[in-house]
């Protein structure tokens, strides 16, 4: 199968929400491409986070947030139902497209998503550093964040196999910034701990979610996100603030489920 750009149907844009905006109200936004670790979340499953609900309060007014992560999807699945298409549509010059799967890239046994690390998923993700510069936009690759995983020493253990690493060397090749939140989110879950790592997590007296977040793991996440959004300079100092400071869980809210 060739993973030259490829036309959508109408049904797939037909699901996929419009992105336009009037180009002399143009602000510079972040679009975000990913899976539900980073989705918007809706009143029907609160308390679950995604970390882009939370990245805009680390972020100056004047710079948009366009969340247009979905759950379950993985770099195929967003690239093959039109939505990548939708965001290309919509971005425009010195926007921001940063770019998080794995998650469900990982799913070998469902073909719709299923992508391999070295080859195909590094495929896929050039489609999105390739459409962004193609629109004057910046790509963004993103190591997907880790789930809460322990081994039985307490020791916090990566879960996503090669998929970080041959994102990392895709970035390197390609000369794309890299914000290894991979790395930096198996870090935070080894100072935290066993215990303290839940309050992070979608656990609830229902459920006990090791992948997904609630609004404390969330922002945490969001916070990394910022950090390496200035580390790698793809953001002035300006452009980014509460780094240091706390940010009140009541900020994060859900829309009504439509």
């Amino acid at each position: 199968m060739s993973l030259t750009r490829r036309q959508v149907t109408s049904a797939a844009l037909g699901a996929v929400p419009l992105l336009g905006r009037s180009p002399e109200n143009h602000r510079r936004t972040l679009y975000i491409a990913g899976d539900s670790t980073a989705a918007q979340k809706y009143a029907d499953a609160a308390p679950e986070t995604g970390w882009g609900m939370a990245l805009p309060f680390f972020l100056r007014k004047d710079m948009a947030v366009s969340n247009q992560a979905v759950n379950g999807r993985s770099s195929k699945s967003f690239v093959d139902e039109g939505r990548l298409d939708a965001v290309l549509a919509a971005i425009r010059p010195h926007d921001l497209l940063v770019v998080q799967f794995a998650h469900n890239d990982e799913k070998s046994d469902d073909p719709t998503r299923y992508t391999e690390p070295w080859s195909t998923y590094q495929d896929y993700l050039r489609l999105y550093i390739e459409g962004a510069r193609a629109h004057g936009a910046r790509p963004v690759l993103a190591t997907p964040v880790e789930r809460r995983r322990f081994d039985a020493d307490g020791n916090a253990v990566p879960t996503h196999g090669d998929y970080p690493a041959a994102m990392r060397a895709l970035a390197a090749q390609e000369k794309v910034a890299l914000l290894d939140i991979e790395a930096l989110s198996l870090a935070l879950w080894q100072a935290l701990g066993v215990e303290a790592t839940k309050t992070y997590f979608n656990w609830t007296d229902t459920e006990q979610d090791n992948t997904h977040f609630n609004p404390p793991g969330a922002i945490a996440v969001a916070r990394l996100v910022a950090q390496e959004l200035l580390r790698t300079r793809v953001l002035a100092r300006h452009d980014v603030v509460r780094l240091h400071k706390d940010i009140p869980t009541s900020w994060i809210t859900w829309p009504p489920a439509s």
